[in-house]
């Protein structure tokens, strides 16, 4: 009797296990079932079509949270900072035509290429010539060294122009430029009607507008400071030598050149008065004297003296 009591016990505990094995799976797989169902609700019911911007740009901002990544500042040390130069060198050689020749070869030595070449012959050694060269920016120095030896320098300008704030601008940019792209692409495949994908891809050709822009920017800046523009100039044995203009641009400019042409206006009128300045005494002072006279002779004559005034009658008294 007693090992029957015990095989029942045991038969109940046995049992009571697997009952509650049992009812944990079944509400395991019911908040997994509830979870999975979640995003069917959402996606029947899409965002209104005026929130498809929006719905990208947060597709966007949440591409990149999934990642571990922590922000970085860039490197802006002096050998990775983007650089513009640009120059000009004019030289005087024996023979403009070969010295233009060398020119052309120190560029291409260098890896860059001739942009311009402009000539003008004359007679008895007044032959010029204006060449613009790209030159790698690396080989810039170098190579203007080697044009200046081509003959007798006359005068060189160098301008430098810091562009790396620009460009790690442009650069962040054309990142999230490009995530807003990605992220309305993906909203274009998920349309449901036409009017929704009509939306879309207006909205998706001017966000890929606006990156084609920034891209664009970023190649010419690129290419800036990849090659340095050079501008040389060749002068005959006897050619005069080419005046630089130095006036600055902008406001000092506009400020220099309108005082300029106010002096030279006042020059002008100052060489009218000095010429007419003699007919003005030598006619202008006899007829003055003529116009006074004449006034004092028509006051005297409006004004005449009084008349004496009558006797006494001794009569009347």
């Amino acid at each position: 009797m007693r090992k029957r009591g015990y095989m029942w016990l045991g038969a109940v505990l046995v049992s009571g296990a697997l009952l509650t094995g049992c009812s944990a799976d079944g509400a395991s797989d019911t908040s997994v079932g509830s979870n999975a169902a979640a995003p069917a609700v959402g996606e029947a019911n899409p965002a209104p079509a005026d929130q498809y911007g929006a719905r990208a740009d947060a597709d966007a901002g949440t591409a990149g949270q999934g990642k571990d990544t922590t922000a970085q500042a860039p490197d802006l040390s002096v050998d990775q900072r983007s650089i513009i130069y640009t120059g000009s060198i004019t030289v005087q050689v024996k023979d403009v035509n070969a010295a233009a020749a060398q020119a052309t070869g120190i560029a291409a030595g260098t890896g860059g290429f001739i942009g311009g070449d402009e000539r003008q012959s004359g007679d008895g050694g007044t032959d010029t010539a204006t060449l613009k060269l790209r030159i790698p920016a690396a080989k810039f120095n170098p190579a203007l060294q080697q044009i200046a030896g081509l003959g007798d320098e006359k005068n060189r300008a160098i301008n430098t122009e810091d562009v790396t704030e620009q460009v790690v601008d442009l650069d962040a940019r054309i990142a999230v430029q490009q995530a807003r792209v990605d992220s309305g692409r993906k909203l274009l495949g998920q349309a449901k009607s036409l009017n929704e994908l009509v939306m879309l891809e207006k909205e998706v050709a001017t966000r890929e507008s606006d990156l084609a822009s920034l891209q664009g920017k970023k190649r010419r800046l690129a290419d800036l400071t990849a090659l340095s523009t050079v501008t040389v100039v060749l002068l005959g044995p006897e050619a005069p030598a080419v005046v630089t203009d130095d006036d600055p641009a902008g406001f000092l400019g506009g400020l220099k050149g309108g005082w300029n042409a106010l002096v030279a206006s006042l020059a002008v009128l100052l060489t009218i008065l000095g010429a007419l300045l003699p007919w003005i005494i030598a006619l202008g002072l006899p007829a003055w004297g003529v116009l006074y006279l004449t006034r004092r002779y028509r006051r005297t004559r409006g004004n005449p003296e009084l008349p004496a005034p009558p006797a006494e009658n001794p009569a009347a008294s």
